[in-house]
């Protein structure tokens, strides 16, 4: 999965994970407030009934005295008394929950009290909390109802405040992969708010200025390093034709070819990189052009063209810019691979294959970097070739892919296909 896709899969994630997490703490907060309002209102309903018990056996006892009649509902020695109440240890009036239930008597409170002295009746009043006890399943159902319904309203509005802030990741994400895809001048800009995605998106642009400032600087001073090279080196290689012939001659003038390659791979790369470059387009033969190009690398190459006449598709392309590419594959093949090395055309697609010991992992994670060949067994170079090659096919609007073959025998794979 590429790193744009990678960041689109976790955004998406992460707009339905903050909508669940919103949710489950709406869920959270409900049932908390359910179950509080639940426990209060029945222990507001239990001390409402003890206190009209209480209160009850108070009255009653009082009429009692009085008249010696029971008044209020008011039993003696009842005998659904509960046990801690038939026998109270004083003559004070006392409470207790009866949680038994019969067909027309819910829960109930009684509060009893000794008519006298030891060994006399006890008069006790029972109070039915069954009523209050149905009002409290009722708040129970009202409460679940408006906690679904409020849940119902919460869940949409999660998902649209998670989108909001999907999008403005969204906008965050979409830069650094245009920046990590090489578009230096892609930025986010203002975003809304003050929080901490503002803050990411601040720092990728000014991380994006400073990369961008950094590869400028290095990209000028590539070129001038070059242009100021160019002459010096013209004249090393003029002043080696006076030298006598001999192997210290020519020792001294290959050299200096691979010094004035070497600087025109410089300005070839610094035109690249500045935009200077601009494709010359051509309808030609592409199995012509790539046979043409590689024996002109004068290197020991196998030429397989998938087409009977030998001359392979015809293209719009840029012939020399064409043939630059797969002259630098080839040497590149020949220089860090091994034997045989060989190009296939098939179509509008050129591969480039040898046997050696495969592409390096971090150039195949990374891309091909200038003075960075990515591995000793690889041999040594300034690692220029593949970069230029890599320019070259993206100024014709061709892909170029590195790959290391899936075979017994290994091999780095380059292939380059054509625009249709």
């Amino acid at each position: 999965m590429r790193p744009l896709q990678r960041l689109r899969a976790v955004r998406g994630s992460l707009r339905w994970k903050i909508a669940a997490l919103a949710a489950a703490t709406a869920c959270l907060v409900v049932a908390a407030v359910g179950v509080l309002v639940h426990l209060w209102t029945a222990r507001d309903i239990r001390d409402r009934a003890e206190a009209r018990a209480f209160n009850t056996v108070y009255s009653a006892m009082d009429v009692y005295r009085r008249t010696g009649t029971l008044a209020d509902g008011a039993e003696l020695d009842p005998a659904g008394l509960p046990a801690a109440l038939r026998h109270p240890a004083d003559g004070n009036r006392h409470t207790a929950y009866d949680g038994h239930v019969e067909a027309n008597v819910g829960p109930s409170v009684w509060a009893a009290q000794r008519t006298g002295g030891p060994g006399s009746p006890v008069l006790a009043v029972q109070v039915n909390m069954g009523p209050d006890l149905y009002g409290l399943r009722r708040l129970d159902v009202t409460m679940t109802v408006a906690s679904l319904l409020a849940l119902a309203a919460a869940t949409p509005l999660a998902v649209y405040g998670a989108g909001l802030l999907a999008r403005r990741l969204r906008r965050v994400s979409e830069t650094a992969g245009r920046i990590s895809a090489g578009d230096l001048d892609a930025r986010t800009g203002p975003t809304k708010g003050r929080d901490e995605v503002a803050d990411i998106a601040a720092v990728v642009d000014l991380m994006a200025d400073s990369l961008g400032q950094r590869l400028r600087t290095e990209r000028r001073f590539t070129a001038d390093v070059a242009h100021e090279l160019r002459t010096p080196v013209g004249g090393l290689l003029a002043a080696t034709d006076l030298l006598p012939p001999g192997e210290t001659e020519d020792l001294l003038r290959a050299r200096v070819r691979d010094l004035r390659g070497l600087v025109e791979d410089l300005l070839e790369i610094s035109r690249l990189d500045a935009g200077a470059e601009q494709p010359v387009r051509a309808r030609v033969p592409l199995g012509a052009v790539v046979a043409e190009a590689v024996a002109r690398t004068g290197l020991d190459t196998e030429v397989t063209e998938a087409d009977a006449a030998g001359r392979g598709e015809s293209v719009e392309t840029d012939p020399r810019r064409l043939e630059r590419i797969v002259s630098n594959l080839v040497v590149n093949a020949h220089r860090h691979g091994a034997g045989p090395v060989q190009v296939i055309v098939e179509g509008r697609t050129v591969v480039v294959r040898d046997h050696g010991p495969g592409f390096p992992e971090d150039l195949l994670r990374h891309g091909p970097r200038r003075f960075h060949t990515g591995a000793t067994e690889r041999g040594a170079g300034h690692g220029l070739g593949l970069t230029i090659a890599l320019g070259q096919a993206r100024l014709l609007g061709a892909e170029l892919r590195l790959d290391n073959a899936n075979a017994p025998d290994g091999g780095a794979v380059a292939t380059l296909r054509l625009p249709d």
